[in-house]
């Protein structure tokens, strides 16, 4: 006897964009819900996923700064504070031999995988407030689901962010790569917002108080500290700036 089909209606899923290159080119060059929808549906979505991401981002991100740390070194960016009577004493020697510069360099690239490491808990730290703040907003999120949309917006941008530092070790380049750099960490600031209203399913509203809420608090904490010590420190650091304007001419 030959089974009938069952009835039940068969819902076929739209997975997202299948690998990490295809999916941070969706994240950033297509801003709108439905992406970050797609993305976060996608079956291979994973916590794991996101922190390798990280992880790898950070690392890279950590070698292209010894890099740009190396070729100031070696090429004597800020020695002009140097030619200040009197004040040479008081700055570091930036200008030395080459084993300096290797010195300094290897240190760099050796720190990288420890700079990945603190962008993967930095990073995770910053997820899960972000979530914790979308469900007393009413969210229906996930973690692992933030963490896969923030990842796909993050890493993109870091690496670019990177990029733009290494460039910005040539005379004038660096005013323009300035500019850029804040125009892209804007954009990403809009695709976070997109990305937490996805993944919560609720309005913009409490997707924009999500983000920037934590950032809010952080200011708030980090201008009282500065303030506190500025109160704390006012004395010594009066008497430090007198004492090297007495050694100037």
């Amino acid at each position: 006897m030959e089974q009938m089909p069952p009835n039940t209606p068969v819902i076929e899923s739209k997975p997202g964009p299948a690998g990490w290159l295809p999916v941070w080119i969706k994240a950033v060059t297509k801003p709108n819900e439905q992406t970050f929808v797609d993305i976060t549906e996608h079956p291979d979505v994973s916590a794991k996923t996101a922190y390798i991401w990280v992880f790898i981002a950070g690392t890279l991100s950590g070698i292209i700064q010894a890099f740009a740390v190396t070729i100031r070194m070696a090429t004597g960016v800020g020695s002009q504070f140097q030619q200040i009577p009197g004040l040479e004493q008081y700055l570091p020697q930036t200008t030395g031999g080459g084993g300096s510069v290797g010195v300094s360099l290897i240190g760099g690239l050796c720190a990288s995988p420890l700079a990945g490491l603190f962008s993967v808990v930095f990073f995770a730290l910053g997820a899960a407030i972000i979530q914790w703040i979308a469900k007393l907003f009413g969210g229906t999120g996930t973690y692992e689901k933030m963490l896969y949309a923030m990842a796909a917006i993050t890493v993109p941008f870091t690496i670019a962010s990177s990029l733009f530092a290494l460039l910005g070790v040539i005379p004038f380049v660096g005013i323009c790569t300035g500019v850029i750099s804040l125009g892209l960490s804007l954009y990403a600031l809009m695709l976070q917002v997109m990305a937490v209203k996805a993944v919560n399913r609720f309005g913009y509203g409490q997707a924009a108080g999500s983000v920037f809420l934590p950032g809010c608090v952080v200011f708030i904490f980090c201008a009282c500290v500065a303030g506190i010590s500025v109160l704390l420190l006012g004395p010594v650091i009066g008497d430090t700036f007198g004492g090297i304007n007495n050694l100037m001419p």
